[in-house]
């Protein structure tokens, strides 16, 4: 019974942070994304290792099957916050006559 209660638990912290995550990102002003995606490239890096210890853990397969699907969005996410970034800054690079 206490491994159902500690699921139920853990389970309902996450849907919590999806409806907070979602409140404060559509709060944010469009013109502020592009400065946050650093904040959220160090965030994603910090879930990119947590991701990589569930997986490695071994533990029980739920673990290694959500600790892969962090893994893999985690990943997408710092990519292409990185792509983002490098894209905005070549806009801002003199051209070259």
């Amino acid at each position: 019974m206490g491994d159902a209660t500690a699921f139920v638990q853990i389970l309902t912290i996450f849907v919590l942070a999806i409806f907070v995550g979602f409140e404060v990102i559509t709060k944010v002003p469009p013109i502020l994304h592009t400065p946050l995606m650093s904040g959220s490239n160090a965030i994603s890096g910090i879930t990119v290792i947590g991701a990589i210890l569930a997986v490695g853990s071994g533990e029980h397969n739920l673990t290694v099957i959500l600790g892969f699907v962090a893994l893999i969005a985690a990943t997408i996410n710092v990519v292409g916050g990185f792509l983002v970034t490098h894209r905005m800054l070549r806009k801002f690079q003199r051209k070259e006559q």
